[in-house]
């Protein structure tokens, strides 16, 4: 025996099972070249060398202790994979208690409990996210429903209210394809189907790189339901911690090309304002919905439920809107109301927070007119559309496609510039930070983290670094 190394093989006078060996020498735990796994524990069982590596000293170390009391217990180790006979019997109780289920059923019985507490983006969040694995945990054939098809049978599947419906006749032989050719959940651990999920995560069905956003929401999508699966004993571990996320070449960063200047700004918002005939006030009524986003940074779906009572609009003077909830936009089957709008608190902030947003006398000046001129809805939003009710998605990006028609060139209007309605919350973001808010405070009036915005808005901050050299210079008293 080694002073590095624990030999347990002196110490057994029986034989090894086949497949097993008593020949075991553990070493002590070294450094690796890791930077996520450091440490690494080595050991050899039957003359083949075993390893593993952690993420912390304290997690290898404990590892060789579970090892070394086997081998002071007289255990003999596999040969194939180091494993002692304790853990080899252990998983072998685990494999004959697990229940298996066939992945498309299993994901009808998460969704049944995650809906009755999750928002409707969430929910919807959730089915794009599985049916994208779906894609990857049926068997493949040559004849058989397209992905496309199969995609939009899975999501009308997992709602539970369709449970005991038929399904529509066009979704039909995908939806039987799902039902009968789902593999079983315990196929993510092969490892080849796991690859495959992961392809399906990250990219699109043309082939073509997903968004980064869109690549993690379905990551997390899958590893909530890997976990639960855990929980339900159809799986024993998550096998996604041994998988490499994929670099996304899309970025989630604000392409500085859709941003507007003062100039475009305000000939987008007075040409909003031509947009419909004078007296159905398509265009009018929703100048104030885009200024609200170009001057105090709201999302769509936080302008779209701002009321009165939320607003304070001094003669003079900056005033204050001070934001209670959102009404983001889902498809009406993913509502518990049937509506398109589901009213949630606001967007990283508990269900009862608020957070007041400063706004400069213009936007003032601009919703005490839009109030003057329009009033408000019977619950006291400020925008409606024109039977009174919430503005839709559709609406407001009909509005804003032919304001750039009427505002902008031809060359610009083929451009990215402006290009969405929430390209001016992204304006207003930029703004702020180079007029030189803290990025901590233009956080808090936008309501994202401070590391959000330094990742979005990292490209889009430009000339302070003549006065950063002078706040230097000044500090150490170059000036």
């Amino acid at each position: 025996m080694t002073k590095d190394t624990d030999n347990g093989a002196e110490q057994n006078n029986r034989s090894a099972p086949d497949g097993f060996s008593l020949d075991v020498r553990l070493w002590k735990v070294a450094r690796a070249q890791s930077k996520t796994r450091p440490y690494q524990l080595r050991w050899k069982v039957g003359g083949k060398v075993n390893s593993a590596t952690f993420a912390t000293v304290a997690l290898a170390e404990s590892r060789r202790s579970e090892l070394w009391q086997a081998m002071r217990r007289g255990e003999a180790f596999r040969i194939a994979d180091g494993l002692p006979e304790s853990e080899v019997r252990a998983e072998a109780t685990a494999e004959q208690v697990r229940e298996e289920l066939p992945w498309f059923a299993f994901c009808r019985e998460y969704m049944a409990m995650r809906w009755p507490t999750a928002a409707a983006k969430t929910r919807e969040g959730i089915a794009d996210g599985l049916a994208a694995v779906t894609l990857a945990l049926v068997e493949q054939e040559q004849k058989m429903p397209s992905p496309e098809e199969l995609r939009l049978a899975f999501r009308w599947a997992v709602i539970p209210k369709n449970a005991e419906l038929d399904p529509p006749e066009e979704l039909e032989d995908a939806y039987g394809w799902i039902s009968k050719k789902s593999l079983l959940v315990s196929s993510l651990e092969d490892p080849k189907i796991l690859r495959d999920v992961q392809y399906r995560i990250s990219f699109k069905l043309d082939g073509t790189p997903a968004a980064g956003e869109t690549s993690r929401r379905r990551r997390r999508a899958l590893n909530t339901a890997v976990e639960y699966a855990i929980e339900r004993k159809l799986l024993t571990e998550n096998p996604l911690t041994a998988l490499k996320k994929v670099k996304s070449s899309s970025s989630d960063r604000v392409d500085p090309r859709v941003l507007v200047n003062k100039t475009q700004a305000a000939q987008l918002l007075a040409s909003v304002s031509y947009v419909g005939t004078w007296d159905r006030k398509k265009g009018r009524r929703l100048v104030g919905f885009y200024a609200v986003m170009y001057f105090a940074g709201l999302r769509p779906s936080e302008a779209v439920g701002l009321r009165k009572a939320d607003c304070f609009l001094p003669e003079k003077g900056w005033g204050v809107l001070t934001l209670h909830d959102t009404h983001p936009v889902s498809g009406k089957q993913w509502t518990d109301s049937g509506e398109r709008h589901d009213k949630r608190g606001l967007k990283s902030r508990e269900a009862k927070e608020d957070r007041p947003v400063p706004i400069p006398p213009p936007l003032v000046a601009m919703l005490r007119a839009h109030l003057k001129e329009f009033g408000t809805a019977k619950d006291g939003r400020l925008f409606t559309n024109e039977r009174g009710g919430l503005v839709g998605s559709s609406t407001y990006w009909r509005v804003w496609r032919d304001a750039r028609e009427y505002a902008l060139s031809p060359d610009l209007q083929a451009s990215i510039l402006g290009g969405r309605p929430y390209d001016l919350r992204h304006t207003c973001i930029t703004t702020w930070l180079n007029a030189g808010v803290p990025v901590a405070e233009v956080a808090r009036r936008v309501g994202n983290s401070p590391e959000v915005i330094h990742r979005v808005y990292e490209g889009c901050i430009y000339g302070q670094e003549e006065a950063m050299n002078k706040k230097i210079e000044q500090e150490l008293g170059w000036g």
